[in-house]
């Protein structure tokens, strides 16, 4: 099949989740034999990257504009470049995926979590993102959810079915240790989050509840934003020699520092399945998250679950686990990414997804496999 992707900021990835899945998911599509086409805002070297047709083409840089700007500049290039069938992420691009199906391409939208919920946003925003959930729901050919409770939130909402596909992410450990050195630290002697540095994400309530700790270790915060210089400033602003804040980290340096850490905290409260926490588990980290019922839902029985008010103790506490306990949950961490979360099969079940919708098939026939059989007693 000839296959596009629309709304992301394009690959290789450098910025965050949706990019991530854009890059995951398109090579093992071409792997698999397809043609694909991922549409981006930042140029790269080539025209193609792992086999990926890319098209770049311009935005406005604003914070409130770029995802829209760069979504219908994309479709109108879509409408003279047919595809069988399209996949656009971003709920706020609702709107532009009547277009290419109204010319015969059928079209899954990716709508991520509960966007407007986002501090960041303003009235006009997340008025916008509200009317583009409704949008959701009634042009694009089917609408695809990353994770049960946004399924459901969207069910009860607006009485639409939905897709539920989550995010994927590697196993495999990388025993380099060049990023570490470059950041300032050592194997299992830091706590590391990854995230974008907006406040719905916590990275400053990280900072300041391990700041209250007297332990050794050290802290790793990387990530960055745009249109979030203020509160970045907030988060950098700390004069404790443990801290580090060395910015967005890619690559090979990224998954060495998820590989080497002494835990992973995870404090997003906003979003359906966020990549960096699967990549932790997958990593076979012990992992501390908030306890929202959407990362609770990814971590299942793997993780140790903390209240905002509560994240200091249960550091201390997660620390002060025996190494038989730590070694169990981290093993069931990377079982349970290995059962419902792995790149391979995620990208099956797109497959399976635009077969059905290339085929004029139902869409909706195509789900997650449950996790009954990791819990077979429930």
């Amino acid at each position: 099949m000839r296959i596009a992707i629309l709304g992301t900021r394009g690959i290789p990835a450098s910025y965050g989740g949706y990019e991530t899945f854009a890059e995951e998911l398109s090579w093992r599509l071409v792997a698999a034999g397809h043609q694909v086409t991922v549409y981006g805002r930042r140029r790269h070297t080539q025209p193609t990257y792992r086999g990926v047709r890319l098209v770049y083409l311009p935005t406005i840089h604003n914070k409130y504009l770029d995802t829209l700007t760069h979504s219908a500049i994309s479709t109108l290039h879509l409408l003279f470049h047919r595809h069988d069938v399209v996949l656009y992420c971003n709920a706020a691009n609702a709107i532009f995926t009547i277009l290419p199906r109204g010319l015969g391409m059928p079209v899954a939208l990716n709508v991520d979590g509960i966007e407007r919920h986002r501090k960041k946003w303003n009235a006009a925003a997340r008025a916008w993102y509200h009317l583009s959930e409704f949008l959701a729901t009634r042009f694009p050919t089917v609408m695809v959810t990353d994770a049960r409770q946004i399924a459901s939130y969207y069910r009860e909402a607006y009485g639409k079915a939905s897709v539920c596909i989550p995010y994927g992410a590697p196993l495999q450990r990388h025993e380099g240790t060049d990023a570490l050195r470059a950041v300032g630290v050592s194997p299992l002697q830091y706590l590391l989050y990854v995230t974008r540095f907006e406040p719905e994400n916590n990275p400053l309530l990280v900072r300041e509840a391990f700041e209250t700790l007297h332990t050794p270790l050290h802290l790793v915060l990387v990530g960055d934003a745009p249109y979030a210089s203020d509160y970045i400033a907030r988060i950098r602003d700390t004069k404790d020699p443990r801290v580090h804040i060395p910015g967005a980290i890619y690559g090979d340096g990224y998954h060495q520092l998820q590989s080497h850490c002494r835990l992973y905290v995870h404090a997003t409260e906003v979003g359906g399945t966020h990549p960096a926490l699967i990549e932790a588990m997958g990593k076979g980290n012990l992992v501390l998250y908030l306890n929202t019922p959407e990362n609770a839902e990814v971590a299942g029985d793997t993780g140790i679950p903390f209240e905002k008010h509560t994240l200091a103790a249960t550091i201390t506490e997660a620390l002060a686990l025996q190494p038989d306990t730590v070694r169990q949950l981290q093993h069931r961490a990377q079982q349970r990414v290995r059962a419902l979360y792995s790149w391979d099969a995620i990208t099956d079940l797109y497959q399976q997804l635009f077969h059905a919708l290339h085929r004029r098939g139902d869409p909706l026939a195509v789900q997650w496999q449950s996790d009954a059989h990791l819990n077979p007693e429930s």
